[in-house]
């Protein structure tokens, strides 16, 4: 029991540094897909020495090897989405629809692991999607910034639950890096066929650097081995359902970082109640009802 409080208490500071990335994605000014190159890049060399520091064999056959990497380019176009709805509406909208992770979760878990259905998570997905609803009923305005989150949200579900079933079989440090991997040859290409041998295609300004830095170390290096890791103990679900704290630590933080320009509306705290609350009865429900 205490392992587990341990846990969820973990998974609860991840989440909160996964709410950072929304600030930061605001803060930098280089286009999405340059953003994400850098963090993978930056993620994948904190991985590798990791590895090494801890004698982690990093080898993995050629047919694994693909599955990780199909995995990455999956974990890659997230966030291309994710920083993408950023740039396209606001922190507050984006972070908000991510929370849809949840009912996308719930129905592709048991499709993809091949489970029963539970109507506790179908019915608490759609309890976040209500509260998704009262949120942002006047935000429409950033329908196209939505749009994106939402497809962003789809891929963060089918991602998690694709990295349950590769960390049965591989370390999370093995599997984190080869996703990383992924999007760092994937996106590389694109920049170099689409712009050239143009090293200005790769510049960032140092504060964009800095910024990046703290992006690829601490959010996503140390939060995504975490994370991986934490699927062996703690369901896919839970996991996303979690996650949904993560608008909330990020809107708080933009609205101290940002003041008025991330100012939401009253149905947002009613929103949030029912997000929050999800979050918290989902572990109850699913024990009782197990």
């Amino acid at each position: 029991m205490e392992t587990r409080i341990k846990d969820q208490l973990h998974l609860h500071f991840i989440v909160l540094l996964f709410g950072f990335t929304g600030i930061l994605g605001k803060l930098i000014t280089v286009g999405a897909l340059e953003l994400v190159f850098y963090r993978m890049l930056i993620a994948a060399f904190c991985i590798g020495l990791y590895a090494a520091w801890r004698s982690i064999d990093l080898r993995v056959s050629p047919s694994d090897g693909l599955k990780i990497l199909a995995v990455g380019s999956v974990v890659a176009l997230h966030w291309l989405t994710f920083f993408g709805a950023i740039k396209l509406s606001n922190v507050s909208v984006t972070l908000g629809c991510m929370a849809s992770a949840s009912l996308f979760t719930s129905f592709l878990e048991p499709l993809i692991m091949r489970r029963k259905l539970l109507w506790i998570e179908v019915a608490l997905g759609l309890v976040v999607i209500l509260g998704l609803y009262i949120i942002f009923r006047f935000a429409f305005d950033y329908y196209l910034g939505i749009a994106v989150a939402l497809l962003s949200a789809f891929l963060a579900a089918l991602f998690g639950v694709l990295n349950k079933l590769l960390v049965d079989k591989h370390e999370p440090q093995v599997v984190s890096f080869y996703e990383m991997l992924a999007g760092i040859i994937g996106f590389g290409l694109y920049i170099l066929f689409s712009q050239g041998l143009n090293v200005e295609a790769f510049a960032v300004s140092a504060l964009d650097m800095f910024y990046i830095a703290i992006l690829g170390v601490l959010c996503t290096a140390y939060a995504f081995v975490v994370t991986v890791e934490l699927l062996r103990r703690l369901s896919a679900f839970f996991i996303s359902l979690a996650i949904n704290l993560e608008p909330i630590y990020a809107i708080i933080l933009a609205r101290l970082i940002f003041g008025e320009s991330e100012r939401m509306e009253l149905g947002f705290y009613f929103g949030a109640i029912l997000i929050i609350g999800s979050v918290l009865v989902y572990p109850m429900l699913k024990r009782r009802f197990s």
